[in-house]
């Protein structure tokens, strides 16, 4: 559904992807980055010279280790994942309007356990971790849909 609502850019999946998890972890390095994202090395590093010369993304100097360069999220690629985002919720919101309200309350009713599934496939939570009613996050944690 997420690349369903995306709208039509200059920027691909993977790349919005890279964008996403440098914005919600921070800095990274490129070989990091890359196993994350489950590309080669060269890959990442294409990618990651072309949403730099886009301005979206700086490298800069690891301040630990002088030899490390990572990679860091810049204020224009955080106004781009914004406006992206703010035009899916849009969609999102539109085709909201149009289900019924016996639609919308299955939903919501459902939220919790797709919040579950985010988690386990995220690795923040393993299946093993239970959460209590009182633990239960609101349908407003997921800012963002997986991807962005």
């Amino acid at each position: 559904m997420v690349r369903q609502l995306a709208q039509p850019s200059d920027l691909s999946f993977g790349a919005v992807v890279t964008l996403s998890t440098l914005e919600r972890l921070g800095p990274h390095r490129l070989t990091d980055l890359a196993a994350r994202e489950g590309v080669t090395q060269p890959a990442m590093t294409q990618l990651v010279t072309r949403l730099a010369d886009a301005g979206l993304v700086a490298r800069a100097t690891d301040p630990t280790d002088g030899r490390v360069v990572r990679v860091h999220l810049t204020e224009a690629g955080r106004a781009t994942l914004a406006a992206r985002r703010a035009k899916r919720v849009e969609r999102v919101a539109g085709l909201l309007a149009e289900l019924s309200p016996q639609e919308r309350a299955a939903l919501s009713a459902a939220l919790p356990a797709v919040d579950a599934l985010v988690d386990l496939a995220s690795g923040e939570r393993t299946p093993a971790q239970q959460e209590t009613p009182a633990q239960q996050t609101t349908p407003a944690r997921r800012a963002t849909p997986a991807g962005e």
